[in-house]
């Protein structure tokens, strides 16, 4: 089940694109083309939080880095949060932490 964070993913979802921005804080974007480091963190309603390494949705210049998620990743409903990490020869950069909410499968409790 492949779904996008915006359009409702729910527990199980494989392939969902959890993409975030990096910017300086005047919210201006920055470019994180020659990174040397990328990780995306997803906190789980019960606290847990996954390490995952990002990679560039385009080539970087736009500051977007993104993780797709894999089997076994997202196996709590609840409210997620994301917050992204790039480490550049200039510095050490994150995103804002944002919330997506997943739900539960009606299937799964039957």
């Amino acid at each position: 089940m492949s779904c996008p964070m915006e359009c409702g993913p729910q527990v199980g979802v494989i392939g969902m694109p959890v993409e975030l921005t990096i910017k300086d804080c005047d919210g201006v974007v920055i470019d994180v083309s020659d990174a040397t480091a990328m990780t995306i963190y997803l906190k789980a309603p019960d606290g847990g939080v996954l390490t995952k390494t990002a990679a560039f949705t385009t080539d970087g210049t736009d500051g977007k880095i993104e993780y797709v998620t894999i089997d076994g990743d997202i196996d709590e409903a609840g409210t997620w949060r994301a917050q992204g990490r790039v480490v550049t020869p200039d510095g050490d950069y994150a995103s804002l932490p944002t919330s997506f909410a997943v739900y539960d499968n009606l299937f799964a409790a039957v």
